[in-house]
């Protein structure tokens, strides 16, 4: 899918990615071979509309006039498969701590998992909502963030599988994370000891379910994290020759997949673009982000809005990275572990 230009990173960031962008190929190619021979036209038409929509030639909505639901559905299987097996792949590189403690769990319904790093609090929690476009991504792809995350914060995670679209549009996911809040809640844990945190739709579904808490008059959380967060899905596709992450992956067809055909006109909903709420009265929040990714430019607004609405929200930006670097990066390079630090930082200050 030839929209990024990579020219704008470091030359050693631009063999990384192009190595994993050729590890990508291979799976997806193996994918294609033996699970899914069929889905060849539906992604040529994925590449070919995604092309346009950064040319400016279609919105995100025509897209319901070019993908069905079902070529969604197909789509968003071969980038899950890809997806959990280069998470497989990164945790073989980069080995958990045998100290880590992972359990199962039922939240309320929301499939979940502990993950107790030695020495986190018993008495808190980060409750965490991976990225992925709404469509893919897990728990389990998601650990070694989660788990640094743990170690930096010095926190339990609480690490949630809230229900992928298409199968299951809005506002399935966003119910799911606001019912593993709650869940917190009903185990004792006090909402001053919780930390919401999630990245790019995770980062999305944060921001949400706060709004969603306090439309229930459900008592916040300590404050909430995001990393390179997703607030605004009416966008443009703004800065997508420097985003190897999201250009290339056919973003133009995540936000439908995720609202749904019944919801096609929803994209200014407030508890979908976080960035058209009422801003006043959140939790403190803290947004990481780089200026090379298409989301910046919304996540920067969402940080002044917030200010300007007497909120408190700290905007940390790290210069030529990409989309999700404290994961796509997390071993490779120290900016990755630099952004969990402060992550950590800021939520241990006092208050």
């Amino acid at each position: 899918m030839p929209v990024v230009k990579l020219d704008a990173f470091r030359v050693d960031i631009r063999q990384f990615l192009k190595t994993n962008t050729d590890i990508q190929t291979d799976i997806i190619r193996e994918y294609i071979a033996n699970k899914a021979p069929k889905i060849v036209t539906t992604l040529s038409k994925a590449v070919e509309y995604n092309e346009k929509f950064f040319k400016g030639e279609v919105t995100i909505n025509d897209v319901w006039t070019v993908i069905t639901r079902e070529e969604m559905l197909a789509l968003a299987g071969m980038f899950r498969y890809m997806f959990e097996q280069t998470g497989t792949m990164r945790m073989e590189k980069y080995p958990l701590p045998q100290s880590v403690r992972i359990e199962r769990v039922d939240a309320d319904g929301v499939a979940a998992e502990w993950q107790i790093v030695p020495g986190a609090s018993e008495e808190k929690v980060l409750l965490y909502l991976h990225g992925g476009g709404w469509i893919l991504g897990s728990a389990y792809s998601y650990r070694p963030l989660t788990v640094a995350l743990g170690e930096a914060t010095e926190m339990q995670v609480l690490s949630i599988n809230y229900r992928l679209a298409p199968e299951y549009p809005f506002p399935a996911g966003l119910e799911d994370c606001a019912k593993a809040y709650q869940w917190l809640l009903h185990k004792g844990f006090k909402p001053s000891n919780i930390v919401i945190a999630g990245d790019s739709a995770g980062g999305n579904l944060t921001l949400t379910t706060i709004l969603e808490l306090r439309d229930k008059g459900i008592p916040f959380p300590k404050g909430a994290v995001c990393l390179s967060p997703c607030t605004d899905m009416s966008f443009s596709p703004s800065h997508g020759e420097t985003d190897p992450i999201l250009a290339n992956a056919g973003l133009f067809w995540l936000p439908p997949a995720y609202l749904g055909k019944e919801n096609r006109g929803e994209l200014q909903n407030p508890l979908v673009s976080p960035l058209f709420a009422d801003l006043r009265g959140l939790p403190p929040l803290l947004v990481q982000a780089t200026p090379l990714e298409i989301l910046f430019e919304n996540a920067r607004q969402l940080v002044e809005r917030v200010k300007a609405a007497a909120g408190e929200a700290t905007l940390q930006t790290w210069d030529g990275m990409v989309h999700v670097w404290q994961l796509f990066f997390f071993g490779a390079f120290p900016e990755s572990r630099e952004a969990i630090d402060k992550v950590g930082e800021w939520v241990k200050r006092p208050l």
